[in-house]
């Protein structure tokens, strides 16, 4: 009898809930977004496909996280093809859980330098895996953005325009958003996950595998401006990150050092720009 193929993971499950209240308990349905690992291989001309990261992500646009976290690490600008991995020793619910990057040259730089065989990282964080304070300092760069920079008032919208794509979120509350943006405040593509910085690898990585430039005038962030979301901004060659919660001292300080134009707490009423 042949076995049932893998299911692909979808972005929520259903679960059963008691929601206590002033009134009483009621027993209902409840969503919750689903948290899986993601193991990420690169393959070149020469050498076999290695592992080179691994972390917590949300199902869905599993490519384009997988691509965007290449390019945010800059260890290539392009990719030759990305593919669930189909390896005979890999247990079914794995399947759906394997992604081979495949390149059509070495990558820029040795992964194997900074990114050992057991490299991992959870949903929260986007450097856990770097070998030392020094590494997650040397970020990848991208040419500045030289391009048109969002006016206030057209920063102080885009947390409402990021959340009408927010679909995921609507329906469990428990995902992180970024969106790539116009000057003008287009929505080029939005992307939700867990882990915020997996969102902001699926939106770079969209745009790459759509033959698009990753550099745009605007990512916009649902949560705070990190370290990490600040390197990669400056990676893709956005020329400005909007966060609706807070910067952190790092953060503010590499993106005045590069250029990036960055803000918090924005909402409908007010930005505070720090750079």
């Amino acid at each position: 009898m042949t076995p049932d193929r893998a299911r692909r993971p979808g972005p929520t499950v259903r679960t059963r809930v008691h929601e206590l209240t002033p009134t009483g308990e009621h027993a209902r349905e409840d969503r919750l977004v689903t948290e899986e690992p993601l193991e990420i291989r690169l393959a070149w001309p020469g050498a076999p496909a290695r592992r080179v990261w691994v972390t917590m992500r949300t199902p869905g646009h599993d490519f384009e996280l997988a691509t965007g976290w290449l390019v945010h690490e800059g260890l290539t600008r392009s990719v030759q093809g990305v593919a669930y991995c189909t390896d005979a020793d890999l247990a079914p619910e794995q399947e759906f859980n394997v992604v081979t990057v495949t390149l059509a040259a070495p990558p820029l730089h040795d992964p194997g330098h900074r990114h050992a065989a057991e490299s991992s990282g959870s949903s929260a964080c986007g450097v856990c895996g770097k070998d030392s304070v020094t590494a997650a300092l040397a970020a990848p760069r991208a040419e500045p953005w030289s391009g048109e920079l969002p006016t206030p008032d057209v920063v102080r919208s885009l947390p409402g325009l990021l959340r009408a794509g927010q679909a995921v979120f609507s329906r469990t509350g428990g995902v992180h958003a970024a969106g790539l943006f116009t000057a003008a405040g287009e929505a080029l593509v939005v992307r939700e996950d867990v882990g915020r910085h997996n969102a902001v690898d699926k939106v770079t990585g969209a745009r790459v595998l759509a033959g698009d430039s990753p550099a745009e005038a605007v990512l916009v962030v649902s949560g705070r401006a990190g370290f990490e979301l600040v390197q990669k901004a400056i990676a893709a060659g956005v020329g400005s990150l909007v966060a609706v919660g807070a910067p952190t001292s790092l953060s503010v300080a590499l993106a005045r050092e590069s250029g990036l134009a960055l803000f918090g707490f924005t909402s409908g009423e007010r930005c505070v720009r720090y750079t």
